[in-house]
């Protein structure tokens, strides 16, 4: 984070409700003990409610933790519910009253200036599949017929009186728990009670499969050589590298430690040895609008097209140019007539490394003065007194 604006970006709008999230959780479990209160509110709110609300925040912790990962998808949904719970946690900060609850209290607040601020970065739909959708359909049709049925069907049942004993009955008998306090008393409530059972374990499995399956697919995607959506969404001022070749590699050496950059190529045997070298990596066509859209062409800082091939590299740059023409854009020539060609189709710099290291071959040769250290620093050549140093 080397500019002011990496400190309020998408970064720090995903690391700070973490840190809410660990504190609320915290501060929660703090709470719920027996620990002795010191907070400023201690005398005027009731034991009992404090203890409360640490056992509500300790759930509103991992709620938030659940809603950072739809933030690192840059969900719109994840967003909402972000702002909504971070005044939340504050205020139930505020009245577990406790001094280890006060810097949860000054996180919250601080951290929901830099989720408004960042409200346009997050801007995607729930992109759900028809498989999870119903998923999510049987899940809560599940839990739905099981309450409504056993509290329909109270007087059979030994423990349940309201709602809340028909719902827990419910999730502990789908989610195969089954703690035993509450037995069916009539054949009828044991009917019903084993149609609970066979339909929550379903529902619960079916859930299970399609939150398993996106990540099998990342699995997949980083074997393949790719990056994740989610490494994909959190890029921000990095650089472009649009293919991959021998001009490439001095520009990787370079660009390692300095910078945040992606490498799009085709090649998949390129994208799994960068990936081995910790490479960020895309495998898809540089001239393909989709895979630079991913890659955040539209953050990016810099695009830089350096491989074999002048006619690929020309095709990547007018597709990075239309996608974002203020965008800095610079090619590398590997013949000299195709230097015209690249600047029309968008480079805003052309660089010719034929013919920048035959004008430097040249002027050393004709012994021109400070040619060599020119060379050396290129090169990253030490010599001998710099060794000895």
């Amino acid at each position: 984070m080397d500019r002011p604006r990496d400190w309020l970006g998408a970064r720090a709008a995903i690391l700070l409700p973490v840190l809410v999230a660990i504190l609320s959780f915290a501060t929660g479990v703090v709470n719920i003990s027996d620990v002795s209160i010191s907070g400023p509110l201690a005398a005027y709110i009731p034991r009992s409610i404090q203890r409360a609300a640490g056992f509500t925040g300790a759930l509103t912790g991992f709620t938030l933790l659940i809603s950072v990962l739809g933030l690192r998808r840059r969900l719109r949904v994840a967003w909402y519910v972000t702002v909504v719970l971070l005044p939340v946690s504050a205020l139930q900060g505020l009245v577990q009253s406790s001094a280890f609850s006060l810097p949860l209290v000054g996180l919250s607040l601080l951290s929901l200036p830099t989720m408004l601020l960042n409200r346009r970065r997050f801007d995607r739909p729930i992109d759900l599949s028809t498989a999870q959708l119903a998923a999510g359909a049987a899940l809560i049709g599940a839990q739905v017929y099981g309450t409504v049925g056993a509290y329909a069907l109270r007087e059979e049942f030994g423990g349940i009186s309201t709602l809340t004993d028909a719902f827990y009955f419910t999730l502990v008998t789908a989610s195969t728990v089954g703690y035993g306090d509450i037995t069916p008393q009539t054949p009828q409530a044991r009917l019903f009670g084993m149609s609970v059972v066979v339909l929550g374990v379903a529902s619960f499995g079916i859930a299970l499969g399609s939150l398993l399956g996106p990540a099998i697919e990342k699995r997949f995607a980083e074997v393949l050589g790719n990056m994740s959506d989610a490494q994909l969404n959190l890029l921000e001022n990095h650089v472009l590298v649009l293919g991959f070749g021998d001009l490439t590699e001095p520009i990787i050496e370079e660009l390692a430690g300095a910078i945040d950059f992606v490498v799009i190529t085709p090649d998949t045997d390129a994208a799994t040895r960068l990936q081995q070298q910790d490479i960020n990596v895309l495998t898809a066509d540089p001239s393909d609008e989709e895979p630079l859209q991913r890659a955040g062409i539209e953050d990016a800082a810099a695009v830089v097209a350096a491989t074999n091939d002048d006619a690929q590299d020309a095709l990547a740059i007018l597709t990075a140019q239309t996608l974002n023409p203020d965008v800095n854009i610079v090619a590398a020539a590997t013949d000299r007539e195709n230097i015209e060609k690249l600047r029309r189709a968008g480079a805003d710099t052309v660089i010719s490394p034929a013919v920048l290291g035959g004008h430097l071959i040249v002027q050393s040769a004709l012994g021109r003065e400070g040619m060599e250290n020119i060379a050396d620093h290129l090169l990253d050549v030490k010599d001998e007194s710099d060794a000895d140093i």
